[in-house]
């Protein structure tokens, strides 16, 4: 079969949520109230750090999904002084961040060790100081996150497939910016890196071959597997790519916003934006196009991000390799969408209740191996007495 993007239905709950009236429901999910319902009702785990793990309710996956959030809502009160991206976290922070990263991640490959029956993945991403501020339901959390997913391949094997066009598949249409566009200059971009661990692997030998993404994205190996994930320089690396990636970013949108080449002030790589994205004539010729659509578009406008927004993703391919990439995060698109996977989020209570014993098994597993690493302690909260899950059908 050809490979092709997927679309998943997954099952949520009712939602045990109270918005208030004259409220729409995207401005009480991206608001300080919802955050307070994560850490109340779904939290798991937290640290001195502000880092809090919780499972998700209107998840992607039944089998894994658990997210852990920089909380900082109640010690940053305005929220475009929150950290949205690793670069912006202090050391320890930053330190305990990783290792949780890692266990968590490690928990996955050991659950499902097997490439052909399971898809894992990890994917860090802003949430969201980036959303553009004329946007309806603009995000109050504005905090950096990390989700961790796990989709057992029978299920993807069986998906319908997906529009090729749908909006969260193409970034609301600026997907294409990187892949049919930038792609050539921004792998040559990337290639400024100074990496040792993380090894370039080309797009085609990279891609989860059911659906054939990701598409055109720079993609590095991590050699030496998952043993490296202890290996603090890969995390040192994992973050050059980010910082790699900011460069672009905010060169590229820089050069729309005010038509004129310049190196960003806050830029980690200066030389290179001088000599191979500035000496560009497609890269400056795509962010003039881009420009006048954006003048004469108000609708295309309304979806720019401004702010440097990415997706960074960790997942183990069909050959068991662990894979890195990294793209720009536009409006409504989501993490899993970057290897072809559409959630479609279907309300069925019964049977989200039947997965939900072994779901929550899992994500207590590996919460055990947080507390057992000493990073932070269980959450006890109304639904979590004594820090356990107990099945409503045992509390009725």
């Amino acid at each position: 079969m050809k490979p092709a993007a997927r679309e998943l239905t997954t099952y949520r709950p009712k939602m045990p949520l109270t918005i208030p009236a004259g409220m729409a429901p995207v401005e009480f999910f991206n608001s300080p109230a919802n955050l307070k319902n994560l850490a109340e009702e779904n939290g798991l785990f937290r640290t001195p750090e502000d880092l809090l793990m919780y499972r998700k309710l209107i998840g992607h996956s039944i089998e894994f999904d658990t997210s852990i959030i920089l909380d900082t809502s109640k010690r940053i009160l305005d929220p475009l002084g929150r950290p949205v991206r690793r670069d912006q976290m202090p050391r320890q922070q930053k330190k305990v961040w990783n290792k949780m990263t890692q266990i968590i991640f490690e928990y996955m490959l050991e659950k499902y060790p097997d490439p052909a029956e399971s898809l894992i993945l990890c994917g860090e991403a802003s949430l969201d100081a980036t959303w553009p501020l004329n946007k309806p339901g603009v995000p109050s959390i504005r905090m950096i996150h990390n989700h961790f997913m796990v989709f057992p391949m029978v299920d993807l094997e069986n998906a319908k497939l997906a529009n090729p066009n749908d909006a969260n598949l193409t970034d609301s249409g600026h997907h294409s910016l990187f892949l049919r566009h930038l792609s050539g200059i921004y792998h040559e971009f990337l290639e400024i890196l100074d990496l040792q661990i993380l090894s370039p692997i080309s797009t085609s030998e990279s891609s989860f071959k059911l659906t054939g993404y990701p598409q055109g994205l720079p993609c590095w190996e991590v050699k030496g597997g998952a043993k490296k994930l202890k290996d603090q320089y890969f995390w040192y690396e994992y973050e050059q790519v980010l910082l790699g990636f900011l460069d672009f970013y905010r060169t590229f949108f820089s050069l729309v916003s005010t038509g004129e080449p310049k190196i960003p002030t806050q830029a980690n790589f200066p030389q290179q934006i001088a000599e191979v994205l500035l000496e560009s004539a497609r890269f400056q010729r795509v962010a003039r196009d881009l420009r006048e659509q954006v003048i004469q578009d108000p609708q295309f406008a309304n979806e720019i991000r401004w702010r440097p927004a990415y997706k960074q993703v960790l997942y183990r391919d069909d050959q068991g390799r662990l894979i890195v990439t990294i793209s720009q995060n536009s409006v409504g698109n989501a993490i899993t969408e970057l290897l072809g996977i559409v959630i479609k989020r279907e309300e069925n209570d019964d049977a989200y209740r039947a997965a939900e014993p072994a779901l929550l098994e899992r994500l207590l597993d590996v919460r055990t191996r947080l507390i057992e690493a000493n990073l932070g302690e269980p959450i006890a909260t109304p639904s979590w007495p004594e820090g356990k899950f107990f099945s409503p059908s045992k509390t009725d």
